[in-house]
């Protein structure tokens, strides 16, 4: 078990390119890779590593010259002396600015146990690496001062008295004499020297302008280690996305990739949203199945005693993933074009997923209206009527929205009074709503209209249309897509979309469907 470990810098030294700080803290809780993790004393022993870039095994910027436990051996520290590289530079500067100005140790576990809080207390562990960070585990741990090269400054000479004291004979005579060669002596001076600044450099010019560009360059960079691809992947990823969001793969894959906003996830967008916890593959939502009662209470009567009950939903959370197979040759003999298109592709498929996902848990769980209506505009009037207060019944909610299946909604638009169309009129005394074949979003007697472009929802017989209250339902999902390059052993390139999402059920009723 590999555990990955922030603590602190306590002085950066741009003369002797030199990082010193603090790696490792004993008996003390700190965030981890894995959670809350606690190092016993003596758990791990100096040893000479290297120092990466945030956890990068591929981006080495120094090694450790000097490591050894406090004076009391309740922590090690450790000085690392950069390598004069551009990332070397860089490093110095953020550390001296406080821009990334954190140590992460990384560390083997062999021995391990859990506190009842769940804290891993690590035992004993091999030190195989500590990381330059930009976040350690304490708000509070951060650089402490910068260390420069600098000595004291010599106390200042005394020059002879010029002037003669009073009384004192002056010799007014002027003798000629040859001024004695003046001899270059090299004294042992003192000096004041601040460090001076990181040397300026310009990046190279970068082709990767957008998310299908550093695809295509990853790609290529995958394949040749040694291409020019590879730097400029390597520029791209080392830029924060303080210039240049451009050169930001995470930011640049949720403007492409705008699943949220895109209008083709409509059981999504006909329900409430959530954001899905931060870990664990399930979670929990405590639901209300009994509460109080009030009553009328004459003098002096006894007040029934009914005690709030609660149960708890357990709530699974669902991976969404796919990936693509490219081979060499259409990697070689492709446009820029042709991967931005394949990442607009790719996340077109991951919210049809996670649609079709959604619709299938609403058609299950949702119940279905008594009453048969036929599908014709009375029809749907009466359905809708009594859906609405089924939901009202079932829920002490309102119904807000209503979800169709494709052939419903070719049916609402061609319902109509005498060749007016129902819902695409303007006028007062026929306005029952408006619904077109330029958007599926619309609004039908009172109520948001989707369409489920999905499946699941299809024809016009039962199950076809689903009026909803949105808070019955939820859609839990992350903020983030990951996109992930490989290269396998076949000489191929696979690329993968990976997103984590749950649906949860609160309350049935809140969902009735139709009953043709």
């Amino acid at each position: 078990m590999k555990v990955l470990t922030p603590f602190t810098i306590t002085a950066a030294d741009s003369e002797t390119r030199t990082i010193t700080g603090q790696i490792v803290q004993f008996d003390t809780p700190a965030n981890a890779s894995t959670g809350k993790v606690l190092f016993k004393a003596g758990s791990l022993v100096p040893a000479s590593v290297k120092l990466n870039l945030e956890h990068d095994s591929a981006r080495p910027i120094g090694k450790s010259i000097g490591m050894e436990l406090s004076p009391d051996g309740k922590s090690i520290n450790a000085t690392f002396k950069i390598s004069k590289t551009t990332a070397g530079t860089d490093a110095i500067q953020e550390a001296m600015d406080g821009l990334r100005d954190g140590f992460s140790v990384e560390a083997n576990v062999s021995d391990h146990g859990f506190n009842e809080d769940g804290t891993m207390v690590v035992n004993k562990a091999e030190l195989v690496g500590v990381a330059l960070t930009h976040k350690p585990a304490f708000d509070q741990a951060r650089v402490s001062h910068v260390a420069a090269t600098t000595d004291e400054t010599p106390e200042p000479t005394a020059a002879p008295d010029e002037n003669p004291t009073e009384g004192e004979p002056v010799d007014t005579t002027t003798e000629k004499t040859e001024a004695p060669a003046v001899e270059t002596v090299e004294a042992s001076q003192h000096m004041i020297q601040a460090n001076r600044p990181a040397p300026l450099f310009t990046k190279p010019r970068s082709p990767i302008v957008n998310l299908g560009t550093w695809m295509e360059h990853s790609i290529k960079a995958k394949l040749n280690p040694m291409s020019d691809s590879a730097i400029y992947v390597a520029a791209a990823n080392d830029d924060l996305g303080t210039t240049n969001p451009a050169f930001n793969p995470t930011r640049q894959l949720t403007e492409v990739i705008n699943a949220l906003s895109n209008g083709t996830r409509g059981a999504i967008d006909a329900i409430s949203r959530g954001t899905l916890p931060d870990a664990g593959l399930q979670f929990e939502i405590p639901k209300i199945t009994q509460i109080a009662e009030v009553d009328p209470v004459a003098e002096g009567g006894a007040v029934t005693n009914t005690g709030i009950e609660s149960s708890y939903i357990s709530v699974p959370v669902t991976r969404f993933a796919g990936r693509n197979i490219l081979t060499t040759e259409i990697i070689d003999r492709s446009s820029p074009d042709f991967f931005n298109e394949l990442v607009r592709i790719m996340g077109s498929s991951m919210a049809f997923a996670q649609n079709k996902y959604v619709a299938n848990q609403i058609k299950t769980d949702s119940n279905r209206v008594s009453g048969t209506h036929a599908n014709t505009a009375a029809g749907l009037i009466a359905y809708t009527s009594e859906a609405n207060v089924a939901v009202y019944s079932g829920t002490q909610r309102f119904a807000r929205n209503i979800l169709v299946s494709p052939g419903q909604w070719q049916n609402i638009m061609g319902y109509n009074d005498g060749g007016t169309p129902l819902f695409q009129a303007y006028f007062p005394q026929n306005q029952a709503g408006q619904v077109n074949g330029q958007s599926q979003r619309g609004l039908v007697l009172g109520l948001n209209f989707y369409v489920d472009n999905s499946g699941e929802f299809t024809g016009t017989a039962d199950d076809s249309m689903v009026v909803l209250e949105p808070d019955a339902f939820t859609w839990y999902e992350s903020g983030n897509f990951r996109l992930d390059v490989n290269k396998p052993s076949d000489g191929t390139v696979e690329i993968s979309l990976n997103s984590y999402g749950a649906c949860a059920t609160k309350i049935a009723n809140g969902g009735q469907m139709n009953n043709v």
